[in-house]
């Protein structure tokens, strides 16, 4: 029997700036410890998460991670999207944590998605 892989989890988290600019602050303080649960990537509103995961990005990260594309070019033609727009969109998804942008050979690319899942922490009261 094949042994399962432990599922990758992107823990997401929402906040203004202002509050991650004071839990960072208190983390460096010592005065919070973060937890493994704890949200790894904030955004600042659900639409700006909604910008970066969009449904064309969301298949852009099905594609990548179903077909292991060993190049920008091979990836551009895979999702039918421009080589230029997809090394942007690829950097914007490597900033939040999403894909890694392994160097290759010469100048090849080769993106690798980092997570199985994302999973979203979202307090409905700001007091939470």
């Amino acid at each position: 029997m094949k042994k399962r892989k432990a599922e990758r989890v992107l823990r997401i988290g929402i906040a203004s700036r202002a509050e991650m600019r004071a839990r960072t602050l208190a983390v460096a303080r010592g005065e919070l410890k973060p937890s493994p649960s704890d949200p790894k990537v904030w955004f600042t509103s659900l639409e700006s998460l909604a910008q970066v995961l969009s449904t064309k990005n969301q298949a852009l990260l099905e594609t990548i991670r179903r077909d292991e594309p060993q190049s920008l070019k091979e990836l551009a033609g895979l999702s039918g999207r421009a080589e230029s727009n997809l090394s942007r969109t690829l950097q914007t998804l490597a900033q939040y944590g999403f894909v890694r942008l392994n160097k290759a050979e010469g100048r090849r690319v080769v993106p690798e998605v980092l997570y199985d899942r994302v999973a979203l922490d979202l307090p409905l009261d700001k007091a939470a």
